[in-house]
């Protein structure tokens, strides 16, 4: 029983993974035998986990069509802002007021982290954009938080990297990380939950000029 709950988080963490960084692309049909034959595993697994997945809106199970990859547009995009804006906010406050001498550790580590990566690499910048927001959450101690942001974190995910080959700014977006870091340190708490809210809708905004620009193009194509 135990060896069957691993290889379901398991084939949940790499199936969601591939959903997220787009290597099964929105609107794709999921075959769940292909997918057990590459990850080596049993069907059972690969079962319980797509419908983990679409408990998440990241599967879409239909009955007579079979299991598809949710599809991402630009309303999504508005609610999942507003939801991390609201959450992500509340996250630095409480990591101002509760953040311990490890977590500042952590954060100024991934802040040296950010300064020594190329500017041109995007992914790797977003990949510690979430690290670092994820410290954060840490930080703030709240358990049903985290587990909250970093399920809307997999759902934005996807149309970040939609909108990755054309993302600039990403260098300067992180340098916001060092003022938040400073405010944490601090114990600002009205000053981190600005300064979060801030970088987070900054961030959200040109991503959705991305999509909606993408959107244009591909409606003047057809």
């Amino acid at each position: 029983m135990e060896l069957v709950r691993i290889d379901t988080q398991r084939a949940y963490a790499e199936i969601r993974d591939r959903i997220t960084s787009l290597d099964l692309a929105p609107g794709v049909q999921v075959n769940e035998q292909q997918l057990a034959e590459d990850m080596d595993l049993g069907l059972s697994p690969v079962r319980e986990a797509l419908k983990l997945l679409a408990h998440e809106n990241l599967i879409v199970i239909t009955p007579r069509h079979g299991l598809y990859v949710a599809d991402v547009n630009i309303p999504d995009l508005q609610q999942l802002s507003e939801m991390r804006l609201t959450l992500e906010a509340l996250s630095a406050r409480l990591a101002a007021e509760r953040a311990t001498p490890d977590d500042l550790a952590v954060l100024d580590a991934l802040r040296r982290e950010q300064v020594e990566r190329s500017g041109a690499d995007n992914r790797g910048l977003l990949d510690l954009d979430h690290r670092f927001h994820k410290a954060i959450a840490g930080a703030a101690r709240n358990k049903y938080l985290a587990a909250a942001l970093e399920r809307l974190f997999g759902l934005s995910q996807r149309l970040w990297y939609l909108a990755l080959p054309r993302l600039e700014g990403l260098p300067s977006a992180v340098g916001k990380h060092l003022d938040l870091v400073e405010a944490i340190r601090g114990g600002d708490a009205d000053r981190a939950e600005e300064t979060m809210r801030e970088h987070v809708e900054q961030f959200y905004a040109q991503v959705q000029a991305i999509l909606a620009d993408r959107a244009l193009e591909d409606a003047q194509v057809r």
